[in-house]
C-alpha cells in the first residue's frame, strides 16, 4: 500500500489499556509518570479509565470496557487518526475472552504506525523519548490512494 504522512502534535492523544491482572501495574506507572502524562490527552478503556482517573486525578476520557467493545472502539479511533500512542499492559500469560479483539487492536495499531508499549520498560522508553513531547511526522497508509485505485 502507498504511504503518506501525518503530523502528530506535541500534545499527544494517548490510549491507556490494561488487562485485569495488570491494572495495578498500569496505575502505579501512570502515577510515576503523571507529570508527563498530564500534558497530553488521555483515553482509557472501561474499568481501567475509571480506576486511573480516581487514583491519579488525571482527566481521562473513558471508553467502553474492552470485552464490551472498548478494544474495537479504540481501534476505530486509531484508524480515524484520533490516537497517537498506546500504553497497553496486556497479560501474556492468561487468555481473555475477547482475545480476537485484542489482536485486532494490536494489528490496527501496527497498520496505522502508532507507537505501542506493552510493558513498563517500553512505556518508559516511549514517554521519555524527546519525540513524545514534540510535533513529529509519521508514515501511515495512504487510504485515499487505496480507494482511488479500487474505485
Amino acid at each position: 500500500m502507498k504511504q503518506t504522512s501525518r503530523t502528530m502534535l506535541a500534545r499527544k492523544h494517548v490510549a491507556l489499556v490494561a488487562h485485569d491482572h495488570y491494572k495495578d501495574a498500569l496505575t502505579e506507572w501512570v502515577k510515576e509518570n503523571k507529570a508527563v502524562l498530564s500534558q497530553h490527552e488521555l483515553y482509557a478503556t472501561g474499568t481501567t479509565g475509571h480506576i486511573l482517573a480516581r487514583e491519579t486525578g488525571l482527566t481521562i476520557t473513558p471508553l467502553i470496557s474492552g470485552p464490551m467493545g472498548g478494544d474495537q472502539q479504540l481501534g476505530a479511533m486509531i484508524s480515524e487518526q484520533k490516537i497517537d500512542a498506546m500504553i497497553f499492559f496486556w497479560d501474556p500469560l492468561n487468555a481473555v475472552p475477547h482475545d480476537p479483539d485484542v489482536k485486532a487492536l494490536l494489528r490496527v495499531s501496527s497498520v496505522w504506525n502508532i507507537p505501542i508499549a506493552t510493558n513498563r520498560s517500553t512505556a518508559r522508553f516511549l514517554i521519555t523519548s524527546p519525540l513524545f513531547g514534540q510535533e513529529v511526522d509519521i508514515q501511515i497508509p495512504d487510504y485515499q490512494a487505496y480507494l482511488d485505485e479500487r474505485l
